[in-house]
């Protein structure tokens, strides 16, 4: 996976409130064992933490100290290549590039998501998150929500490959949770039922598919900045390692790992296969046609 080293970052799109603090709260708090619990409830990659019932009321979005320290340190692709957070910033800049022309192209307009970079605790539209909830989308304030410490715990607990692809999976999964809400089909999800064909499972194998239909076009979706694309290269073992970490996330991998037993009539984001499957699906068509997992 290998970024054009002389493009330009556009780094508006990222808000950074790592060491930030809530009004009314007090400093952020690390996760510990409350996200292995968190995780091991099936909640990865939800849909915002008032849909996980972790909170009833809004909170105030955070205060930052740390405004500048994305738009001070990822300046080109080539930080991307080093840095985790300037690489957060290539992928949500690629993905919006990709999604902004894909509904231009079916004459609909896509609205930019910002995603929102924190450490322990935020606020959001949809209530206060702790990084227990894993990376999340609150279709209230259109922002996805991400600590970035979550990837170290995706290869030490869950066994994913790691790889700077695995981080792209995440968050381009998290996109397509954005383009769900522009195109009106995440509201589907909020039945609140679970099991194996549940719709809380199909918007998240869709999610899944997005991502994989974002990586087929990834390195051919020009930025506007440049006229080429921000991504340059991206190999089967980056591939590879996007389908280890939807391996690593699928509901029976968790359930097995941590409780021991799988039981599918629990499951809110699908299997290891089905997760692996739809991510293909999208990343072999480049088709969000075929992205339909509500058929």
């Amino acid at each position: 996976m290998q970024f054009d080293d002389d493009a330009d970052l556009d780094t508006s799109q990222v808000q950074d409130r790592r060491g930030g603090r809530i009004p009314g709260g007090g400093a952020t708090v690390g996760g510990g064992i409350v996200g292995l619990v968190a995780l091991v409830l099936g909640l990865f990659f939800g849909v915002g933490p008032q849909e996980l019932g972790l909170t009833s009321e809004p909170a105030p979005a955070a205060t930052s100290s740390t405004d500048s320290q994305v738009s001070r340190q990822c300046r080109t692709g080539r930080d991307a290549e080093t840095k985790d957070d300037c690489r957060t910033v290539a992928v949500v800049n690629s993905a919006q590039s990709f999604w902004e022309r894909e509904f231009a192209r079916r004459s609909r307009t896509y609205t930019p998501a910002s995603t929102v970079l924190f450490t322990g605790r935020v606020g959001t539209a949809c209530g206060t998150a702790t990084s227990a909830v894993g990376p999340f989308y609150c279709p209230a304030d259109r922002k996805v929500y991400l600590d970035l410490g979550f990837f170290g715990e995706l290869r030490s607990k869950f066994g994913a490959s790691g790889g700077p692809f695995a981080q792209a999976y995440v968050i381009a999964h998290e996109y397509g949770h954005h383009v769900q809400n522009l195109m009106g089909t995440l509201g589907r999800s909020q039945d609140r039922r679970t099991g194996a064909g549940s719709n809380a499972v199909r918007t998240e194998l869709q999610a899944d598919c997005y991502a994989g239909v974002w990586a087929r076009h990834a390195t051919t979706t020009p930025e506007k900045s440049t006229g080429r694309p921000l991504l340059k290269t991206l190999t089967q073992a980056d591939i590879d390692d996007g389908l280890s970490a939807a391996a690593a996330v699928g509901d029976d991998r968790i359930q097995e790992k941590f409780q021991g037993r799988v039981t599918p009539e629990s499951w809110t984001h699908g299997s290891a296969t089905q997760r692996q499957q739809w991510f293909s699906t999208g990343y072999t068509t480049g088709d969000t046609a075929r992205c339909d997992t509500f058929r």
